[in-house]
């Protein structure tokens, strides 16, 4: 860090449906983007370096490359989250979603004891800065339907196909 503003580091990497792109500074990853994402993370007043790579960054594209391949469900990453103290809460919710599973708004919003802030949990969801670690594809509508994502709704639906077709092949592999 320098004059206590801190300096990020920023690298992509291939998924199959795309290119997203992680951010983050020595405090921890501040943004895991879509190249497409509806809701654009602010980084024209991030000071981002082009020769320095933060350990914590490195580590998250690991870790995703990890998830996509199959071979990681929980990411063990330091996150440095900026939002509300709502925003917050809903987000850090979200990683109590078991892998492969759904939950929706209402019952995220109940998870935090906020069980009447259904809309208010769409909002912050939509806002999520670390989509896939913090697993915001894993919240559906109350009948299921698949449902707002800042990657698009195709995206959203290929994490959640690829999450229950690793977790039937592991089923499948210990029959």
């Amino acid at each position: 860090m320098s004059s206590g503003v801190p300096i990020f580091s920023r690298r992509t990497c291939e998924a199959p449906f795309g290119v997203v792109t992680v951010v983050g500074s020595e405090l921890g990853i501040r943004f895991v983007m879509f190249s497409n994402d509806a809701h654009p993370k602010p980084l024209e007043n991030l000071h981002i370096s082009d020769t320095e790579i933060h350990d914590s960054v490195n580590d998250a594209i690991t870790q995703l490359d990890e998830y996509f391949t199959g071979s990681r469900r929980d990411f063990d990453l330091p996150l440095d989250l900026r939002g509300t103290e709502f925003q917050v809460a809903a987000w850090r919710a979200l990683a109590d979603i078991p892998y492969g599973r759904t939950a929706s708004y209402g019952q995220q919003a109940a998870s935090i004891g906020r069980p009447k802030a259904v809309r208010a949990i769409g909002g912050a969801n939509g806002r999520n800065p670390v989509a896939i670690v913090l697993p915001c594809h894993r919240i559906v509508g109350a009948d299921g339907s698949l449902t707002g994502f800042g990657g698009g709704i195709a995206v959203k639906k290929w994490l959640l196909d690829h999450e229950h077709s690793m977790l039937h092949s592991a089923t499948s592999d210990r029959a």
